[in-house]
């Protein structure tokens, strides 16, 4: 058995009974274990995530079936049957770190690659597109989807005082409100990259790529009624399912396919490939098999791996790169903001957040430097040995200017496709979730969010209408 210590090493006397001037007298400050023990119990929290608190993960494996050699040199893409290892967090993303699994909320999906040209971050979710185009109004959508600032309540009220003002949400909504808003577990769900990301070839020319993930397992859902049940018996279900599944040797597959448009197609594109309420035909660019994702190894510890488990889109290997995406060049910074601000300037020395292949930079000193800091290397400048590589210039091309993101944009188009290939009972199911989310919005906020599902298809407008007449 293995000694109780004190930090510094020194062996703990008694951990079940404290000092003190007799057994009337007070607790002595000389009882250093005491201290020690108390100070770090009230100081142990680590600040939740803004978004996506409420997670689960796992470790496994990427394994190329098809290379991308054609069309990328990042070297995980080279040759059919390497393996990459990876760590994959899942997570709801509006609910505080004690909140349901089964809630009606996008899920994230985040993959790790470790691969060995450092870390490569795929950080999705399991829709492929989102409510905004435009990162100026993400602190407001985030605002708007947490508690009421008086009441600390949740209050669809207010989500919808938003959401019905962005008629870009409508394909994001339909997707929250049809069957998928539900998934069962995450072993039964999509993933998606989101935005468009670039792939450079040896020769450094270009493509522009979307990711996503298709579960082996299939599809699940619950209904609203199904989840309540289910959030009754099991607040943790989803963990659980994860978590239980990979103990049991029931390891979960998903498999990877790219989507692939020339910088000639992306010109000529009659739709704006760059943003993220919209997706790309597949009739057009149809998904092209990459690899098959596997996760086989529960943590050892939740906080050490899970909780610390930092992502951010930045983090891309030679190969891969970013787009105009306007969502995704303000993830760029935010994402590791906020890691600095959770865990500190030198998150990406937590073991589960470092790269398994060598690595050196230039960041110096911050809280918590433990890796030599990086020793006698001088300060600045490259003549300790660093070798900058070199990426072709990414053309954004115009002068800067304020930019209105619904000009020349059909927000209602892909909606409207998204809801014509629905059944009678996922129209009617559709219907009745919204109605659910609206019935406690303003009668203003009701009426823009039906003018939007009309001007997609009259029949969603008039599905929506009549089902909140029924629950009034």
């Amino acid at each position: 058995m293995k000694r109780l210590l004190h930090v510094n090493g020194a062996p703990v006397v008694d951990d079940r009974n404290i000092l003190s001037a007799g057994p009337r007298g007070p607790a002595l400050l000389q009882d250093v274990w005491l201290l020690e023990k108390l100070a770090h119990f009230g100081q142990e929290l680590i600040p939740e995530r803004r978004m996506h608190a409420r997670g689960a993960g796992a470790f496994g494996r990427f394994t190329l079936t098809h290379s991308l050699a054609r069309h990328s040199r990042a070297r995980l893409f080279a040759n059919v049957g390497q393996q990459t290892e990876v760590f994959v967090r899942f997570s709801t993303a509006n609910g505080e770190r004690g909140a349901a699994d089964a809630e009606r909320d996008i899920r994230g999906f985040a993959i790790k690659f470790y691969t060995e040209e450092g870390n490569w971050d795929l950080v999705g979710q399991n829709t492929p597109v989102f409510y905004l185009r435009d990162p100026l109004r993400f602190p407001d959508l985030s605002h708007a989807m947490r508690r009421d600032p008086r009441s600390h309540l949740p209050s669809a009220r207010n989500r919808w005082e938003l959401l019905s003002t962005l008629p870009e949400a409508l394909h994001q909504l339909t997707h929250l409100m049809g069957d998928r808003g539900l998934p069962a577990s995450y072993r039964h769900m999509h993933g998606y990259g989101g935005h468009t990301y670039s792939l450079y070839d040896s020769a450094n020319r270009r493509s522009w790529v979307k990711f996503t993930w298709r579960s082996q397992q299939g599809l699940r859902h619950f209904s609203d009624a199904e989840a309540a049940t289910v959030m009754a018996q099991d607040r943790d279900a989803a963990q659980r399912d994860l978590f239980d599944a990979i103990e049991r040797g029931d390891f979960p597959r998903w498999t990877l396919y790219v989507q692939l448009m020339s910088e000639r197609q992306a010109a000529v594109s009659l739709f704006n490939p760059f943003d993220l309420t919209q997706v790309w035909p597949r009739a057009l660019f149809p998904l092209i098999e990459v690899g098959e994702l596997e996760l086989n190894r529960n943590p050892d510890n939740y906080f050490a791996d899970v909780e610390q488990a930092a992502f951010s889109p930045a983090h891309v290997v030679p190969g891969l790169g970013f787009s105009p995406d306007k969502m995704l060049q303000a993830r760029l910074f935010a994402y590791g903001e906020a890691q600095r601000y959770r865990l500190g300037v030198n998150y990406h020395q937590v073991p589960v957040n470092a790269p398994r292949c060598p690595f050196h930079c230039h960041h110096r000193d911050g809280a918590m430097r433990v890796d030599g800091n990086p020793g006698a290397q001088p300060q600045a400048g490259l003549d300790w040995g660093g070798r900058e590589q070199a990426e072709p210039p990414l053309p954004l091309g115009g002068a800067a200017a304020r930019w209105d993101h619904r000009v020349e944009v059909d927000d209602q188009a892909q909606p409207r496709a998204l809801f014509q290939l629905m059944t009678r009972e996922e129209r009617r199911r559709l219907f009745d979730n919204t109605a659910r989310s609206l019935r406690e919005a303003s009668a203003e906020a009701r009426q823009r969010h039906i003018e939007h599902c009309s001007l997609a298809d009259q029949a969603y407008g008039a599905g929506v209408a009549a089902a909140l007449a029924r629950l009034d």
